[in-house]
């Protein structure tokens, strides 16, 4: 079925390649090496906002051991010894992750399955979210409406083209915290409603829903190890590295179509 912003056909992996490094989506992209030092140090040294609502004990004490997961599964320079200036992000890589979230998409829409869809970083991927919801409904799947009323001390939880997100003073808002995603569940639970079978999502949302052992498939930035290091635990099922705030979100339209394509949702 055609999707509203979405090109009906998708792009070839050479073509999406080229697209994702010409919009810094990968490649060369714009968070400089020093920020995502800072933040591999900061999630070894047990600083719980980098952990995205995983739970990685003692198992990630060594800064350098965060970066050679990230270079592995990322694509960031795997030399400890660069230390400032351009990261990168491997398109490959990217293509990959895409290819190994639209099989479990393909699953949950052959199996009609209930999904949950969540974003912390509405501005960059909040059509991409909409997008796969308004594809995988079309194939007969249950898209989880939330309970009403649930907030965190950052905002109120609600949805919007069935996306859950924060809300704070009538602005949509960016969090990496994995609150928002508990009282869904929690609220879910209380009410005596089923938890859905896959979680679409990224930052804390992706995080806590893994962790509560949800399946969760999600996006994360060069800089957000935590969901990387999941994946490579097995906690996460895939984890697609991307720039996640480029300087439009309708960069991120060949892509999405890639990734419905890949899964057979587009037709």
């Amino acid at each position: 079925m055609p999707i509203p912003g979405i090109p009906s056909d998708s792009p070839t992996r050479a073509a999406l390649i080229e697209h994702l490094v010409r919009t810094r989506i990968a490649g060369d992209v714009a968070t400089p090496r020093e920020n995502n030092l800072s933040h591999y140090r900061k999630l070894a040294n047990g600083d719980r906002h980098y952990w995205l609502g995983l739970e990685l004990g003692d198992r990630w004490t060594d800064e350098q051991d965060v970066l050679a997961v990230m270079a592995e599964r990322c694509g960031v320079v795997d030399d400890p010894g660069h230390r400032y200036g351009q990261d990168t992000i491997d398109p490959e890589l990217t293509v990959d992750a895409l290819e190994r979230m639209a099989a479990r998409l393909a699953k949950a829409a052959e199996d009609r399955q209930r999904v949950l869809l969540a974003t912390g970083h509405p501005g960059g991927l909040l059509d991409v979210h909409r997008a796969t919801a308004t594809a995988l409904r079309a194939a007969g799947c249950e898209i989880v409406g939330i309970p009403e009323g649930l907030a965190t001390e950052e905002g109120m939880v609600f949805q919007f083209a069935d996306v859950a997100m924060l809300e704070r003073g009538a602005t949509l808002w960016h969090t990496h915290a994995p609150e928002p995603m508990t009282r869904i569940l929690d609220g879910l639970e209380h009410a005596g409603r089923p938890l859905p079978d896959l979680v679409v999502a990224d930052h804390g949302w992706a995080g806590c829903a893994a962790q509560r052992g949800l399946d969760s498939v999600g996006y994360a930035d060069c800089n957000d190890p935590a969901l990387f290091l999941g994946e490579a635990e097995g906690t996460m099922q895939v984890t697609v590295p991307l720039d996640d705030h480029v300087t439009s979100p309708r960069h991120y339209d060949p892509l999405t179509a890639y990734l419905l394509g890949a899964a057979g949702l587009l037709d």
